[in-house]
């Protein structure tokens, strides 16, 4: 749910960047943060779920050069 959420912000132009105020153009190396992992260990009630993402925002507008990897990326959400 949190890669449509960044993709949709990114589509619409609402990501913003803080230094030069356009939209965020592009991101890589989106992944998912879990809660919790199945150790093998026999625990079958134990739920993996997930508690946030890490992102690497990339301006990609014209003589901009901010990059910021971060879990924080909805603070950029305008």
């Amino acid at each position: 749910m949190s890669l449509n959420m960044l993709m949709d912000a990114i589509d619409g132009k609402k990501l913003m960047c803080p230094l030069c105020k356009k939209p965020v153009q592009k991101y890589e190396k989106f992944v998912e943060m879990t809660n919790n992992v199945w150790d093998g260990a026999g625990d079958s009630n134990r739920n993996e779920g997930t508690v946030g993402s890490k992102v690497t925002l990339i301006c990609g507008n014209d003589k901009c050069d901010w990059r910021e990897r971060t879990e924080y990326w909805k603070n950029y959400i305008e």
